[in-house]
């Protein structure tokens, strides 16, 4: 059992740090410091929307709109911590 939990910990640590790089690339290439044309930077970029869309889409239609303000990596990110200490603390 401690081997599964481990696993789930170490699956939603890996989630939030792609969720991280993906909220940095949209701010690099929001202020042109980084150039999607350039091949790999487009393929990296294009990778991580396809790992973080498909969560952070129906937090984006419950949320408010913003203006240019996305707060629904924040909200993904509490989520995902508030689910894994509740599967911890099932698990004790």
């Amino acid at each position: 059992m401690t081997a599964v939990l481990n696993l789930i910990d170490n699956v939603v640590s890996l989630y939030i740090w792609i969720l991280f790089f993906s909220v940095i690339a949209s701010w690099l290439i929001n202020f042109n410091v980084i150039n999607t044309s350039n091949r790999v930077v487009y393929m990296i970029v294009d990778a991580l929307y396809k790992l973080t869309e498909p969560a952070l889409r129906p937090i984006r239609r419950l949320l408010p709109n913003m203006g240019g303000l996305d707060l629904s990596p924040v909200v993904l990110i509490l989520l995902l911590y508030f689910i894994r200490d509740l599967i911890f603390d099932v698990a004790r």
